[in-house]
């Protein structure tokens, strides 16, 4: 049973967790206090698996400390919180919730490890990355850079069931698992496995409502995020498809501008001029009135 102990020596919060698993956080705490020593775990799991309530747990039993203003969800805060952290805290990284689900919405993530490598070291950090699959981390990141794999999963239904996989293990389960993404393969198991509960580690419920607001917070600025994404990519589509119609077709900005105009799509001929000006083509000799400017993009 972990017991979070206030500065009175008062037991403000308690949770179960598995006796072996606690043995290990013992020695990952022995680990910090050295000079030059941190320690990243991965927690994986499906959606809704528990994962984050797990990391907070393994997270508040190593760190007492850990707080709300230590549990990230972009690459940007973790930089931000990895360079206020003090010696021996803990951060988490909860990706799994804020939409990103592609190995290369995780390299900011990797480079952020990469890149900070020293100072995490110096601070004795504790860093938890909690996300859906380890086979989204970099290779390197996952095979050498973390100590170990905290698999969560549901059986039968019921949740809070977990399955550690150590350094040597985790290796073993990159390389044979990689194209299938699956956890089971022969000669590879672990008997490091057991149970833990959906008890919220930092707090009661006010602490708890406002982890879901932060949760919620980051989930739709990721939205936001991915939707400007898009948007971007759709006019840098555009214009590339603007600049080979008149291209091939060889026509002036006047009349591509009237030819777009009989397919409903209004775009002023200065603005053509513009945006073909950006792919080389400064016009010539047959196009009318044959200035650049900045008008908007104007569909009706």
């Amino acid at each position: 049973m972990a017991k979070i102990i206030d500065k009175d020596g008062n037991v403000v919060h308690e949770y179960y967790i598995e006796p072996r698993l606690q043995k290990n956080l013992e020695k990952i705490k022995q680990d910090l206090k050295k000079k030059d020593k941190d320690t990243v775990l991965v927690v994986d799991g499906k959606e809704g698996s528990g994962k984050s309530t797990f990391a907070m747990q393994i997270g508040k039993y190593v760190d007492p400390s850990l707080d709300l203003s230590r549990i990230v969800f972009s690459p940007e805060d973790f930089r931000e919180a990895i360079l206020k952290a003090k010696k021996g805290e803990c951060i988490i990284y909860d990706e799994a919730f804020t939409g990103y689900s592609s190995r290369s919405s995780l390299s900011p993530v990797n480079r952020v490890l990469v890149s900070l490598a020293m100072q995490m070291r110096q601070k004795n950090l504790f860093i938890l990355i909690v996300l859906p699959t380890i086979f989204l981390l970099d290779k390197y990141m996952a095979m050498f850079r973390t100590k170990a794999l905290v698999h969560v999963y549901e059986s039968k239904g019921i949740r809070g069931y977990f399955r550690i996989f150590n350094s040597k293990k985790k290796k073993y389960l990159i390389l044979k698992g990689q194209k299938t993404m699956s956890y089971s393969h022969k000669g590879l198991y672990t008997n490091f496995s057991g149970r833990f509960y959906g008890k919220f580690a930092l707090g009661g419920e006010e602490v708890e409502k406002n982890y879901r607001i932060k949760k919620e917070k980051a989930l739709s600025n990721s939205e936001k995020t991915s939707m400007t994404s898009a948007q971007v990519k759709y006019m840098e589509q555009r214009n590339l498809l603007f600049y080979i119609i008149r291209k091939n077709l060889k026509l002036t900005f006047r009349e591509m501008s009237n030819l777009l105009s009989d397919y409903g799509l209004e775009i002023a001929h200065n603005q053509l001029a513009t945006i073909c000006a950006k792919f080389g083509d400064l016009g010539d000799k047959n196009d009318d009135n044959n200035e650049n400017s900045s008008v908007p993009f104007v569909k009706k």
